[in-house]
Formats: C-alpha cells, sequence, structure tokens
C-alpha cells in the first residue's frame, strides 16, 4: 500500500480508534471521529456522544506520555477486500479556539457537528510512521 493510498483510505473513514498509553503502561483504546488535514490527524471532544465530561482519560494520557497511535481498518465478509492503516505519532491537546480550521472540517465531515459544533479540547496527533496493510 502506497502512502498516498494509506492517507486517502485514512482521510475517507468516518471513524478510528485512538491508542493512548494510561499511567501504567497499559493501551487505552477508544473509537473517535477525526479529519486528516495540514497532515495532522484532529479529533475534538464533542457534545454529541454521552460522556463524563469534557476531561477525557485519554486527555490525561496525552498529558502525562504524548505517544499514541491511530488505527483505521475496514471489515467485509470478503475477506479479500481487508485492509488497515495505523499512524504512530505524537498528540498534543490544544484549545478549540486555536483550531479553527480542523474544527470546520470536522464540521464538514460530520453532519451532527454542523448543529453541535465540538467545543473541545482538541486533540492533535503528529503521525512520525505511517503503516498498513491490505489483502489485495
Amino acid at each position: 500500500m502506497s502512502d498516498d493510498d494509506r492517507r486517502a483510505r485514512v482521510a475517507a473513514s468516518p471513524v478510528a480508534r485512538l491508542a493512548t498509553l494510561r499511567a501504567d503502561g497499559t493501551p487505552r483504546l477508544v473509537p473517535v471521529t477525526f479529519v486528516l488535514l495540514d497532515g495532522l490527524l484532529w479529533s475534538a471532544v464533542d457534545d454529541v456522544k454521552p460522556k463524563s465530561g469534557r476531561r477525557l482519560a485519554r486527555l490525561d494520557d496525552v498529558d502525562r506520555d504524548p505517544r499514541a497511535a491511530l488505527l483505521v481498518d475496514h471489515y467485509e465478509d470478503d475477506w479479500d477486500r481487508l485492509w488497515w492503516v495505523r499512524v504512530d505519532g505524537t498528540a498534543e491537546i490544544r484549545d478549540a479556539p486555536a483550531c479553527r480550521p480542523a474544527l470546520d472540517a470536522l464540521a464538514a465531515k460530520y453532519p451532527r457537528y454542523r448543529d453541535a459544533p465540538p467545543p473541545g479540547p482538541v486533540l492533535v496527533l503528529t503521525p512520525e510512521r505511517w503503516a498498513g496493510w491490505t489483502a489485495r
């Protein structure tokens, strides 16, 4: 799978799984909405899905250890069509007002965000390594 193909598959995917590291070093894996913009991966805390608050455990993980990964995959019963892309990188947390282009891109990608824009904070993943596999 070429670099361009990996990026195109990630950009077109509606959901990914974000992996961060808990304080004890074990992985935390959560599904996230996201957008690929200017070579970075952006995900914002929203008010659409039920949560226990805006300060999510994944944000504390990133503050403590910025290593993170994003996994996008595709499954079908026809296993010849399976694929996955993983992006390993360094994450940081930013305030939403400083991320207007990313929030606009999220609203363009996800219709629910048009009516209820994510208030943030915003998690930004800077890719360091792209890996992928496809059955074809």
